[in-house]
């Protein structure tokens, strides 16, 4: 008898939440609680009122834990909408990060070299070091940061995923 192995799949959800103290807590509560891993998390105020907020959250499981997330967070009493944009349809991810690199010489001019390629842009420089902002998809920024390693990476920071449905539909 064979045992059929579920694959885990990477999913990008959007909630639409009371902007209260204690929602986010809640949330994450409810992924630690079971088990369930948090690969990126943002949250943010929606609305001009300050009453709603979305938090995306990227997970990664098989089908039937996903289905299983998603009711649990339909289920928290703050939660107006879960939408898992993976299932639903193309949309756009995107993620921001800031990335710190020092270095002289050859690896200065690399460095500037592979920005503009990425279309990195320099918000601080000194003499002996750079911060770049870059900003695209969670691949694009995973490149960026592996080749600055080889010319002198100091630090990194990055916002975690934001994500739309494409079209004029909101999700």
């Amino acid at each position: 008898m064979r045992i059929k192995q579920e694959i885990a799949e990477r999913h990008v959800l959007t909630l639409t939440v009371d902007n209260e103290a204690g929602t986010l807590a809640r949330i994450a509560g409810m992924f630690t609680a079971r088990g369930y891993n948090i690969d990126s998390l943002t949250v943010a105020d929606i609305t001009e009122d300050h009453k709603v907020s979305r938090i995306t959250i990227v997970t990664k499981g098989p089908p039937q834990m996903i289905e299983q997330i998603i009711a649990q967070c339909e289920r928290l009493i703050p939660v107006h909408k879960v939408t898992d944009l993976t299932d639903a349809g193309p949309h756009v991810e995107r993620e921001l990060a800031l990335v710190k690199v020092s270095g002289s010489g050859d690896k200065r001019v690399e460095a500037m070299r592979l920005a503009d390629i990425y279309r990195a842009r320099v918000i601080d420089a000194t003499v002996s070091s750079f911060i770049f902002e870059i900003t695209g998809g969670p691949d694009k920024i995973d490149t960026f940061v592996a080749l600055m390693r080889e010319v002198g990476l100091v630090e990194v920071g990055r916002t975690g995923i934001v994500g739309l449905m494409r079209g004029a539909n909101a999700s």
